[in-house]
C-alpha cells in the first residue's frame, strides 16, 4: 500500500506525510462564523476535511480533529442589533443548524469544537503577551499586531508583500504599518458587546482567536511545529491564516502547522460563490431536494483542491452513480459480511492516499459496481462473494461516508411521512391477504402500491419498498 501523501499550501508540492509524535494526528480546521445558515462553501470545507480524517483513521492514525466556531463577530453584531436577539440565542441557533446539515452529509463528530467566547482567557494573555515583546500595540480603536517585528510574515500566503493583497487588512492611519491587523477592538459605545481585558473593553479580532484556541487545546509545547495540520478554504490563506502563524510564531517561537492544506472554491454557474452576487445556495435548501449523501458524493467527484462548478445537472448526474451503487448494495439485502476484498482495499487506499484523489476512488468504486452486477447476475446464489460486497461497501462508508444508508430507505427519499405512513399501511393487508391466501387481494394492493410509483420486494427480512 502507497504511504500517504498530502499536498502543501505553503510548500505548493506533495510531499509525505509524516507525524510529529508517534501515530497521533492534531488537524484543526477553520470553522463557520455562526451568523447565517451553512452554504456550499462550508459543505465543502466540510466534506474535504472529513474525508482527510476518515483516510487519516484508515491509516491507523489516531486523529484529534478540531473545528472552531467563530460566535463573536461584526456580522454576529449585526444580526444582534437587527433580531434583537441575544448572542447566545443567534450562534446557538446557527451552530445546531450547522451541525444538523453536517449530520446529513455523514461528516464524522470532531474531537473538540471550541467557541471563540468560551476561550477569551488565552486570546488576552496571548495578546499581553504580544504587548510585553512590543510586537503588539494600542491606538484609538484597539489593539495591533506589528507585521515589521517578524522576520516571517507572508511565508505562508507568499503574497503579503504583494500591493493587490492587502485589499482584505483593515485600513487605520494610527497603525505603524499598513499590513497591521487587529488583535483586540475596543469597545465603541456602551449598548455593544464586550468583555473587560487589562488593555481595555473590547472583543478579539478575527485572527486570534485560532492561534489562541490551538495553543490552548491542540499544542505541542516542546516542538518546532504547534500542530501536524491545519486547514481551511483557499479565500483563508491570507490574511486570515498568515495572520494567525505570525501570532504563534511570535508568541509561542513554533511555527503553527507542519502541513497546510486549503480546499478550493464552489462556484455556481461559473461564478464563485458570494452573498454580494446573490448566488450563495444555501445547504438546507438544496438538502430539501436532495439526499444529503447524494449532495456528499456530488462534491467528493471534484479533487478537494479544484475550484468546483455546481449545478444541478451535474448533480443528477452523480446521484445516478451512487444509485447504481446502492442498487447493488440492495441485491445483497440482509446478507451477513465477511471481509474487504484485499486488492478492492488496496486500490480505494492507495488512490485516496494520493493527496485525497477522490477522482480515481470513485472510478474505483464504479469499477467494482459493475463487476459485482456482472458477478451477481452470472452467479445469483454465491453467498461468499455477497458478503465480501457487504464488506466493500462498509469500507467504502469508511474512507468516502458514502454508502452507509439502508439500501431500500436510501430510495425513500422525498416521500412524505403521511404517504410512507399509507404505503406502509397497505403493504401490511397485503401480507394480511397473503396469510389468508387471498391472492386476488394481495394483487390488487400491489397495483396500487404501483400506481404511486412503489415497488415492493418479499425478502426473508420481510417486505421492503422503494420508490421507482
Amino acid at each position: 500500500m502507497k504511504k500517504l501523501h498530502l499536498f502543501d499550501s505553503v510548500k505548493k508540492e506533495k510531499i509525505l506525510f509524516e507525524p510529529i509524535l508517534n501515530n497521533d494526528v492534531k488537524v484543526y480546521v477553520c470553522g463557520p462564523t455562526v451568523y447565517d445558515d451553512a452554504h456550499l462553501g462550508h459543505a465543502r470545507s466540510a466534506i474535504a476535511f472529513d474525508l482527510l480524517h476518515r483516510v487519516l483513521k484508515a491509516n491507523n492514525y489516531n486523529v484529534t480533529m478540531t473545528k472552531n466556531f467563530t460566535d463573536i463577530d461584526d456580522k454576529i453584531i449585526k444580526k444582534m442589533k437587527e433580531t434583537k436577539q441575544t448572542l447566545e440565542e443567534i450562534t446557538q441557533y446557527y451552530i445546531n443548524s450547522y451541525k444538523s446539515d453536517m449530520n446529513k452529509l455523514n461528516i464524522l463528530e470532531n474531537t473538540l469544537e471550541p467557541k471563540a467566547t468560551q476561550n477569551l482567557d488565552i486570546m488576552i494573555e496571548m495578546i499581553e503577551d504580544l504587548q510585553k515583546k512590543d510586537i503588539a500595540y494600542i491606538i484609538s480603536d484597539g489593539v495591533y499586531f506589528d507585521t515589521s517585528k517578524d522576520n516571517d510574515y507572508g511565508n505562508i500566503s507568499h503574497r503579503a508583500s504583494d500591493e493587490n493583497s492587502q485589499a482584505r487588512v483593515e485600513t487605520n492611519r494610527e497603525k505603524r504599518n499598513s499590513k497591521d491587523f487587529a488583535l483586540w477592538k475596543f469597545q465603541k459605545d456602551e449598548n455593544e458587546i464586550s468583555y473587560p481585558a487589562s488593555f481595555g473593553r473590547g472583543r478579539p479580532g478575527w485572527h486570534i482567536e485560532c492561534s489562541a484556541m490551538i495553543d490552548k487545546h491542540l499544542a505541542y509545547k516542546n516542538e518546532k511545529f504547534a500542530i501536524d495540520i491545519h486547514g481551511g478554504g483557499a479565500d483563508l490563506i491570507f490574511p486570515h491564516h498568515e495572520n494567525e502563524a505570525a501570532q504563534t510564531r511570535c508568541s509561542s517561537n513554533q511555527h503553527l502547522a507542519k502541513y497546510w492544506m486549503h480546499n478550493g472554491f464552489v462556484n455556481i454557474d461559473g461564478e464563485k460563490m458570494s452573498k454580494s452576487l446573490g448566488n450563495s445556495f444555501f445547504l438546507k435548501d438544496i438538502l430539501k431536494s436532495y439526499f444529503g449523501e447524494a449532495v456528499r458524493y456530488y462534491l467528493l467527484s471534484a479533487h478537494y483542491r479544484a475550484d468546483f462548478n455546481f449545478n444541478e445537472e451535474d448533480l443528477i448526474v452523480s446521484k445516478k452513480r451512487l444509485d447504481k451503487l446502492y442498487r447493488v448494495k440492495k441485491r445483497v439485502y440482509g446478507i451477513g459480511k465477511s471481509s474487504v476484498n484485499k486488492q478492492f482495499k488496496e486500490n480505494l487506499l492507495d488512490a485516496l492516499n494520493d493527496d485525497l484523489n477522490t477522482s480515481k476512488a470513485i472510478s474505483i468504486v464504479d469499477e467494482m459496481v459493475s463487476n459485482a452486477n456482472d458477478t451477481l447476475d452470472k452467479e445469483p446464489k454465491n453467498k461468499a462473494f455477497k458478503k465480501e460486497l457487504v464488506a466493500n461497501f462498509e469500507f467504502i462508508e469508511e474512507v468516502l461516508g458514502v454508502a452507509s444508508n439502508d439500501a431500500f430507505k436510501y430510495f425513500q427519499f422525498g416521500i412524505s411521512k403521511e404517504q410512507i405512513n399509507k404505503i406502509e399501511e397497505l403493504i401490511l393487508k397485503r401480507v394480511e391477504a397473503k396469510k389468508n391466501k387471498d391472492f386476488e387481494q394481495a394483487d390488487k394492493i400491489r397495483d396500487e402500491l404501483s400506481s404511486f410509483n412503489i415497488s415492493i420486494m418479499d425478502t426473508s427480512n420481510g417486505v421492503v419498498w422503494e420508490k421507482v
